[in-house]
């Protein structure tokens, strides 16, 4: 579906922000990617509809090149969007009239319209904010605004760049779970995040160090990995203890390192067999 090609770009100043990446991505797969800060990540998912295009190689969506302008209006038909501050993305005056400006764009017949613009209230739970102003909502709401414009379009790829980052635990957690019900729903899901602890639900990571993608893998053994705090991350907790019960000869599966609950009840199953 995606497909970057030995992509290269510079900032302004000549500082790489991306080195020969090249990687594809597959119709219905849920992609990580991390990496601290400065280490290349926006400016891929940039890359992936256009917004920047590479200053060496090629990025390919659907065999759509995002070099051809010609070309752009399909491909971000393909991929939306989803940035770490949503109010950049507001442009009317109620949730209504926002969720409606991208089809309307499209030159959409209006029942398409509505009929788009209700599914998406629907999808994030707006509907009851449907006439209010998405500046006067709150952070995770915003959030979730800023999504349904993005679903409006109905995109088959989802890209989402630190969407979390500014939000309170419970929004955040609000917002990984419509994630999540959109990766179920068949959307290719491109998730960018610092924050190790979201990666968990993905099909594959990918960790990128100053423009090169440098780890690779399930998220079992990208989470895993000894040398993510070298590279200036910080694995998931849970992990982190399950790495240091199994040097003490108990074993906890990776599947029960997913929440808190489900951790605490893998040790009182293993506490009460012994």
């Amino acid at each position: 579906m995606i497909r970057l090609e030995n992509v290269s770009y510079n900032y302004p100043d000549g500082t790489p922000a991306l080195r020969n990446i090249n990687m594809g991505i597959k119709k219905g797969e849920y992609i990580g990617i991390t990496g601290k800060n400065g280490s290349g990540k926006s400016t891929f998912a940039l890359h992936l509809n256009g917004l920047l295009r590479p200053q060496k190689g090629k990025v390919m969506i659907r065999g759509m090149d995002t070099g051809d302008f010609s070309k752009l209006q399909g491909i971000r038909k393909i991929v939306g969007i989803v940035f770490q501050n949503p109010e950049t993305q507001f442009v009317g005056r109620t949730v209504e009239e926002d969720l409606a400006f991208g089809p309307e764009n499209l030159c959409l017949p209006p029942i398409e319209i509505r009929k788009r613009v209700d599914r998406a209230l629907a999808e994030t739970g707006l509907g009851k904010y449907r006439y209010r102003s998405p500046k006067t909502l709150s952070g995770g709401q915003g959030q979730c605004v800023a999504l349904a414009g993005i679903l409006t379009m109905e995109p088959e790829c989802l890209v989402f760049d630190e969407v979390t980052s500014m939000l309170d635990p419970d929004s955040g957690k609000a917002v990984l779970e419509s994630v999540k019900r959109l990766h179920e729903k068949g959307k290719t899901i491109v998730y960018i995040t610092h924050n190790l602890e979201e990666l968990q639900a993905a099909d594959r990571i990918i960790v990128m160090d100053k423009g090169r993608i440098v780890i690779e893998g399930k998220p079992e053994d990208v989470l895993s990995d000894l040398s993510l705090r070298d590279l200036g991350l910080t694995p998931p907790s849970l992990i982190e203890l399950a790495e240091r019960l199994k040097n003490h000869g108990v074993a906890v599966p990776w599947e029960k390192t997913s929440s808190p609950s489900s951790f605490a009840e893998e040790i009182c199953r293993l506490f009460l067999k012994t």
